[in-house]
Order: C-alpha cells, then structure tokens, then sequence
C-alpha cells in the first residue's frame, strides 16, 4: 500500500482550475476566426465586383467611342427619324401649295345647294366712284332680282373696295348704307382703300374671295370699262374645269425708271438692263381658276407686289405652272365688234 502513487487534495483543485480558465480562451478564438472567414469572404468578394465592373467598363469602351458625336446623339434620342419625318412633310406642304391644295383631291359631292359656282367677278370701285356705279347698274351690270338669277346661273359680281383709313368715317358709312341698299358690294374688311394701295387689294381680292365663294373662275374687272356679260359668260363656259388658268390680253411693255412719269415703278432695276416687263395679263380684265387664286390666298403673305397690280399678279403667275391663255377678246378698246370688254 506504500508503494502506490497518491493525490493530494491541493493538485486535484488545481487541475480543476486550469479547466475553468481554458473555456472562455476557446470561445474567443471561435469567434475570431469566424470574424476573420467574414471578412475574408467579404474582401473577395469586393475583389470579384471590382473584376466584373472593370470587365463591363473595359467592354464598353472597346464598343463605344469616348466621345459620342452629334448624330450617335440623335440616333440614341431617335431625332434622326423624327428629322427625316419633318423633310418629308415639309416637301408634301411645298408641293400641296404650288397645286393650291387642290390637286389630288377626293370629288365632293354637289347638292344643289352647294353648286359649284362659274364665276366670281369683282369690279373694282373707289369711295368717289358712286355715279360709274350707277352706270354700270343700268347697262352691264344686273341689279336687284336680277343680280339674284344671275347668281342662280351661277355668277356672282360684286363691287369691290377696302375700308377707309380712318375707319367708321363717313366714307365708310355711305358704302355700308349704299351696300344695304343694293347688296353688290364685296368689302375688304383687312384692306385700306387708296390709289397706292391697289396691288394689295388685287391680292386680297382673290384670297378673300376663294374663302368666301367656290368657283371656277375668279376676275377682276376695272372701274372703267363695260363688259358683254353673255360674251364673257360664254367664255368661261368654254373653259371649265381648267386648271392653271391665266386668262386675259397679254401683253408686256417698258419699264418707266423716271420718278414722277406715269406709271413709275420703284422696283425697276430688278427687270434687268433692257427694263421691259414680263409677259402679263393686262389689269383692265384678268381671270385666274380656282387653283392659281388658292394659290395667291395660301401664299399671301409672301408674295410681293409691285407698283401695278397686273404686274403684281404677273410675277405670281411666274412662280407655280400657270397656263398662259392670250385671248383677244379681252383687249379692251373702243372697238365693240368680238369683244367682251369695252372702254367705258
């Protein structure tokens, strides 16, 4: 029994302890190498994401040019498609106001109603022109009833004037309380009637009266000379649907460059060095179809006047396919035989 080795009291409590001390150790250095799996894993794959978007960076750079021009601007915005688009429409627009926006369109259905007229006539007056009214009112001109089954043939005439410069004046007044009377004038609400002004009022004539009336035909007649209305009635009937028509006495003649002559006209040095007019329908009586007059209302304000109304009309006349009908019988003279127009 001597022999066998013993434990004393004093070093089990000892191996005891050493026990209790080594557990915290253990759980510490746990939760250390999981904190130090969490960042590794953390930093990897940070290193991952930078690989991928330096990939995708790389990619794109080789796919695209540093610096996008204008047109890859407009290509991404889709304007290019959207420009080309605006071209085309803009040359439809173009083409649909040489044509007067009447070619190529869909027949209407007429009622009897809605006829289309023959013709509108616009004789041209002023504010002291009162007595040549008259006159025309008793020789040419239907007047009242008579006025009205004219209309029913399907010609319209009117007297046609601007307002005065002081609007509401008594120039204004008489034409509104002779206009109640006899119901043949057609007034010029937007024009200013004068002597200078008559280029004007030919271009508002037409365009006013293309709104106002569907008509094949559209005239303007001088103040001073008489018209065979069958005669004239005649030729238009003769003409129908006519497209492009520029009716009258054609003429041309010398560009007057003095100021103060008759018939001075200021833009004289655009018709070259042998100053000579283009060929034109003379002012006396001149007839446009539907279309040309369209064209004048559709394209109004810009096109451009010059001294003479006849010549005014001319240069427009110049600048679509107008077809040019030279007629002899709208040389007004004072010769009557074969005439429709006569001085007055």
């Amino acid at each position: 029994m001597e022999g066998l080795p013993t434990t004393t009291k004093t070093e089990r409590r000892s191996r005891s302890k050493n026990l209790h001390t080594s557990k915290p150790s253990l759980v510490m250095a746990f939760f250390s190498c999981v904190a130090w799996l969490y960042v590794a894993g953390r930093l990897w794959q940070d290193a991952e994401n930078r690989k991928l978007l330096a990939n995708l960076l790389k990619r794109n750079i080789e796919q695209k040019p540093k610096v996008l021009t204008i047109e890859d601007k407009l290509i991404v915005l889709g304007c290019k498609d959207l420009e080309r688009r605006i071209v085309e429409v803009e040359m439809d627009l173009t083409l649909a106001k040489s044509q007067g926006y009447l070619k190529h369109q869909l027949p209407q259905s007429e009622s009897s109603s809605q006829r289309k007229l023959l013709a509108v006539i616009g004789v041209y007056t002023g504010f002291g022109s009162y007595l040549k009214r008259n006159t025309f009112r008793g020789s040419w001109m239907p007047r009242g009833d008579a006025l009205k089954k004219l209309e029913e043939r399907g010609v319209v005439i009117r007297f046609v004037i601007g307002r005065s410069a002081n609007r509401g004046d008594s120039l204004d007044r008489h034409i509104d309380e002779e206009n109640s009377k006899t119901k043949d004038f057609f007034i010029l609400e937007g024009h200013e009637e004068a002597q200078e002004e008559l280029p004007k009022k030919i271009k508002f004539f037409f365009s006013t009266a293309v709104q106002n009336w569907d008509a094949e035909f559209y005239i303007k007649v001088d103040d001073d000379i008489g018209v065979d209305l069958e005669g004239l009635i005649g030729l238009l009937e003769h003409r129908r649907r006519q497209d492009s028509a520029y009716i009258g006495c054609m003429k041309s003649g010398e560009v007057v460059s003095e100021e103060g002559k008759l018939w001075y006209e200021p833009d004289w040095w655009k018709f070259g060095d042998e100053k000579s007019y283009f060929r034109h329908a003379s002012g006396s009586l001149l007839i446009l179809s539907k279309n040309l007059a369209q064209y004048i209302n559709t394209n109004s304000a810009s096109l451009k006047t010059y001294a003479h109304d006849d010549i005014s009309v001319g240069s427009w006349m110049m600048g679509v396919q107008a077809i040019y009908i030279d007629d002899n019988r709208l040389c007004c003279s004072s010769i009557k035989q074969d005439k429709v127009c006569s001085v007055a």
